[in-house]
């Protein structure tokens, strides 16, 4: 896979192994599963930190094989879907924690590209967003708003 924001390509990862079915050995039942996805939501803990945790610590590889929904769909099945979806929300957090280092070292030209980057990254998001319904069309993301938006 090529990188975003440069010419070369990127590094090379491992895969899983591709499952059609939920493996024998996982004891946890479907509404354990979902029981255990909105406690550690209610908890703090992101999509991608309950799926580290089920795995980690409950031994539930795929929380999509064994329940049939990912983890943002259950959370939208028990209506307690977060407001803005998580990829913008770290993406939103990161921009904000370099608008803060900025305001201290404002001759740091390579950070303000970053930033500049991380914001585009942003925009580009959101409109892909607001195109498939998950955000309001009237949303928009504004530098000054970025620590209230994501807590």
């Amino acid at each position: 896979m090529a990188r975003l924001h440069a010419k070369r390509k990127g590094k090379s990862g491992s895969t899983r192994p591709f499952l059609k079915a939920n493996p024998a050995w996982v004891t946890m039942e479907k509404a354990e599963i979902e029981e255990a996805v909105l406690r550690f939501h209610q908890e703090g803990l992101s999509a991608a930190g309950i799926g580290v945790r089920l795995r980690d610590a409950y031994g539930v590889p795929n929380i999509r094989l064994a329940t049939g929904k990912s983890v943002v769909q259950i959370l939208a099945s028990k209506n307690v879907k977060p407001a803005i979806p998580e990829d913008l929300a770290s993406l939103i957090k990161r921009a904000a924690s370099l608008q803060v280092h900025l305001g201290e070292h404002a001759k740091d030209l390579s950070n303000k590209r970053g930033l500049q980057l991380i914001e585009s990254r942003i925009r580009r998001l959101s409109k892909y967003y607001k195109e498939e319904g998950v955000l309001p069309a009237d949303w928009d993301y504004s530098a000054k708003l970025a620590e209230l938006q994501v807590k």
